[in-house]
C-alpha cells in the first residue's frame, strides 16, 4: 500500500531526489565523503551552492539587482532579520493580518523596536479570508509585510497590495516555488525551505541590493549585506540541506518548471476543493476564492468524528492529516512533491467515509 505525507512541513519531498540523496550519501560525487562531511570552504560545495542560486535564479527569474541569501533560523528569524536590515528609515512598517505566522511577525518586530502598523486584518471572521489594505500604504513606512500562504488558515495571496514605492516584503514560507510570483513586484521575499524545497534548516532570502547595507552594528548572523559580501558563507552554512534544496531545483526544472508547477498544483486542490463542496460531512471554511493551492483545511463540525477520520486516514498510508492546533480538524497539505495520486486516494477515502457515516 503507498503512503501519502500530507504534512504541513517538514513535508513531502519529491521521491526522485530523496533516492537520490540515498544513493549519493555514502560518497559524494566519488569523493568518498559523504555530502555531511565535506567542507563548506571546498570546491565541491562551492558546485553546490553556485548551482543551486543559479537555478533558482532560472526558476524564479530572478534579476541581478537581487541578492540570493542562504540562511539557517527559519522563516521565523527573518521576523526580526527583515525589520533590523530594512526598517532604517523611519523604525516604522507596514502589515497586513491574515493570520497567525502574520501576527508572529509583527510581534517580533515590535520586540525590536519597530513600530508596526496593522494595514488590514481579517480577524473578525476568524481568517477564513484574506484582509484588505482599509488605510493607505503612507511614505513614512519602510515596508509592508505581507504573508502570501497562510499555512494554517488555508488562504493563497494572488493579487498583491498596491503599496506604491514602498517595498513589499513576502513570507513565502508556505508557497515558495509552488505559487508564481513576479520578484520584482517585491522588496524582499524570504522562504523557510521545509515546505517545498528541501528539508528544515535553510531559509532562503531574496532582497533587492538597494535595500540592504543601511544597517548599522546589527549581529552578524543576521546581516544582509555581510551574508551577500560573503556569499551566505561568513559561518558554516547548512551544507546538506543546500545540497538536498539544489536537487529539488533541479527536479522543479525537469518537472517543466514553475508554471507547470503552478497548474499542476491548482489541479490537485480542485480535486479536493471539488470534493468538499459537495461533500454533506466535510466542509471547507474558506472562501473559495482565497483558497490555497497548498494547505487545504477541512472539518465534520465533530471533534469525535474528526479523530475517526485522521485515525482510519493513517490506517490506509493517508498521514499527517490532523489540522493545526489552532484550529483543529484535519488539514491536507499538497506541497510540489504531493503526487496527483495522493489527493486522489484521499478524496477516494473521505467519500468511503462519508457514505459508510451517512
Amino acid at each position: 500500500m503507498p503512503t501519502y505525507n500530507f504534512s504541513a512541513g517538514p513535508a513531502v519531498m519529491p521521491a526522485a531526489v530523496v533516492q537520490q540523496i540515498q544513493a549519493e550519501l555514502p560518497s559524494f560525487q566519488g569523493s568518498g565523503m559523504s555530502i555531511m562531511e565535506i567542507s563548506h570552504r571546498s570546491d565541491l560545495f562551492d558546485q553546490v551552492i553556485n548551482d543551486a542560486e543559479r537555478d533558482l535564479r532560472d526558476l524564479m527569474q530572478i534579476p541581478d539587482n537581487y541578492r540570493v541569501l542562504f540562511f539557517q533560523g527559519g522563516g521565523t528569524l527573518q521576523f526580526t532579520a527583515a525589520p533590523l536590515n530594512l526598517a532604517t528609515g523611519h523604525h516604522h512598517i507596514g502589515l497586513l493580518n491574515s493570520g497567525h505566522w502574520a501576527e508572529r511577525a509583527a510581534a517580533e518586530a515590535r520586540r525590536v523596536g519597530t513600530q508596526v502598523d496593522i494595514l488590514g486584518t481579517s480577524a473578525a471572521n476568524h481568517f477564513t479570508a484574506l484582509p484588505t489594505l482599509d488605510q493607505p500604504v503612507t511614505a513614512d513606512l519602510d515596508y509592508v509585510h505581507v504573508t502570501t500562504n497562510n499555512t494554517i488558515e488555508g488562504t493563497l495571496l494572488t493579487q498583491l497590495p498596491a503599496t506604491g514605492n514602498v517595498p513589499l516584503v513576502a513570507d513565502m514560507s508556505s508557497n515558495f516555488l509552488g505559487h508564481q510570483y513576479n520578484v520584482t513586484d517585491f522588496g524582499m521575499i524570504f522562504a523557510g525551505a521545509q515546505k517545498n524545497l528541501g528539508p528544515a534548516g535553510l531559509t532562503i532570502v531574496i532582497v533587492r541590493d538597494d535595500l540592504i547595507g543601511h544597517a548599522q552594528d546589527l549581529p552578524s548572523m543576521l546581516d544582509y549585506q555581510l551574508f551577500a559580501d560573503k556569499r551566505s558563507m561568513f559561518n558554516t552554512p547548512p551544507v546538506f540541506a543546500i545540497y538536498a534544496a539544489g536537487l529539488v531545483l533541479k527536479w522543479l526544472k525537469a518537472q517543466g518548471g514553475l508554471a507547470a508547477m503552478a497548474t499542476r498544483n491548482r489541479e490537485k486542490a480542485a480535486l479536493l476543493y471539488d470534493f468538499l463542496d459537495q461533500s454533506t460531512l466535510f466542509t471547507n471554511p474558506v472562501k473559495p476564492s482565497d483558497r490555497s493551492t497548498m494547505n487545504v483545511p477541512f472539518v465534520t463540525g465533530n471533534a469525535a468524528t474528526d479523530a475517526q477520520v485522521i485515525a482510519g486516514a493513517a490506517d490506509r498510508g493517508l498521514l499527517n492529516l490532523k489540522g493545526h492546533r489552532l484550529v483543529g480538524g484535519m488539514r491536507a497539505s499538497l506541497y510540489n512533491a504531493m503526487p496527483k495520486a495522493g489527493v486522489q486516494a484521499l478524496v477516494d477515502y473521505l467519500a468511503a467515509f462519508e457514505a459508510h457515516h451517512a
